[in-house]
């Protein structure tokens, strides 16, 4: 009898066991072959024109990961001109692999015609490698030592970024002007490697604060210190990327890391980061892609980010 019971014990555990692989497993195929690829816009609206100015669309791009042989990603990047931007701003990690530079110059080709503003990431300096997923859990990811041998064309791609329009923020200021609004920008270069160094402003006249104008700040990687600098400066916006959303999620929780010192719950969507008094709009997008050496997605679906900029009350 005994005996009998055991046996019936073990089958079970073991059908348990199997049921348990096999649903992981298709949660793995999903996250790798579907989601990853099921690529989205999230819309926001926020009121911080000046009053009596026409709405901007601004369209948010970040953490593309472009490798070779990803035409889905391309063909939808292509579309995304469909929605007509006034300015695009491009929060970076755009490449994962030496040869999808040209693949993703012509992904951004009908996007470049409009105005532009981009910063660095880590993946765009440096290939991906290989890493125990479960470090994330230990704290932001560290880039190994052999950046020589991982170098990726950086260069071209700001260059041809230039070439199209699109001014380079990274560790610079500079202003442009939209439809007869003046566009104030500061950003810096990749903080998840420490190459921000904070410009603060462009420094106009003494009296160009008194003249409509949007203050934005960019950054690929929206560390804390990086938050409250840009923060003090009052801002009208602030936009980063770099987390993925999390990439691999909890449904009904959310974001297990971020891979930076931002708290997980903010590491997608638009919050609000207060210091030094001030409470400035934060908008983190998810990306688009994934590192190559972790091709997948769960509960955090790819995405572009279209904010519809509106005017404040008078």
């Amino acid at each position: 009898m005994a005996a009998d019971t055991l046996r019936r014990t073990l089958v079970t555990a073991g059908r348990v066991a199997l049921g348990a692989a096999a649903a992981g497993s298709a949660v793995l195929a999903y996250g790798s072959l579907i989601e990853r690829n099921l690529f989205g816009v999230r819309e926001e609206t926020l009121q911080v024109l000046p009053p009596g100015r026409r709405p901007l669309k601004l369209l948010h791009l970040s953490d593309i990961h472009m490798t070779p042989g990803q035409k889905r990603k391309q063909a939808w990047l292509q579309a995304l001109a469909n929605l007509e931007p006034d300015l695009v701003v491009n929060t970076g990690d755009n490449l994962s692999h030496r040869q999808a530079l040209d693949p993703l110059l012509d992904a951004l080709g009908p996007l470049r015609e409009f105005p532009g503003v981009f910063v660095p990431g880590s993946n765009d300096y440096y290939a991906p490698v290989l890493k125990n997923p479960f470090t994330y859990f230990a704290g932001p990811s560290r880039q190994p030592p052999d950046y020589a041998d991982r170098e990726l064309p950086w260069r071209r791609m700001h260059a041809v970024f230039g070439e199209s329009g699109w001014i380079d923020l990274s560790n610079r200021h500079q202003s442009m002007v939209l439809h007869g609004l003046r566009l104030d920008f500061t950003g810096v270069d990749d903080p998840h490697l420490g190459r921000d160094r904070y410009t603060g402003f462009p420094h106009g006249s003494s009296t160009d604060g008194q003249s409509d104008h949007l203050r934005i700040a960019v950054a690929h990687a929206p560390y804390q210190r990086v938050l409250d600098y840009f923060t003090a400066d009052r801002p009208d916006m602030i936009l980063a990327g770099h987390t993925h959303g999390g990439q691999v999620c909890v449904p009904g929780y959310g974001a297990l890391v971020s891979n930076c010192d931002l708290p997980t719950w903010r590491a997608r969507g638009l919050t609000y980061w207060e210091h030094a008094g001030h409470s400035v709009p934060l908008n983190v997008s998810a990306g688009l892609g994934t590192s190559r050496m972790a091709p997948i997605r769960i509960a955090c679906r790819p995405e572009a980010v279209l904010l519809h900029l509106t005017a404040r009350p008078a």
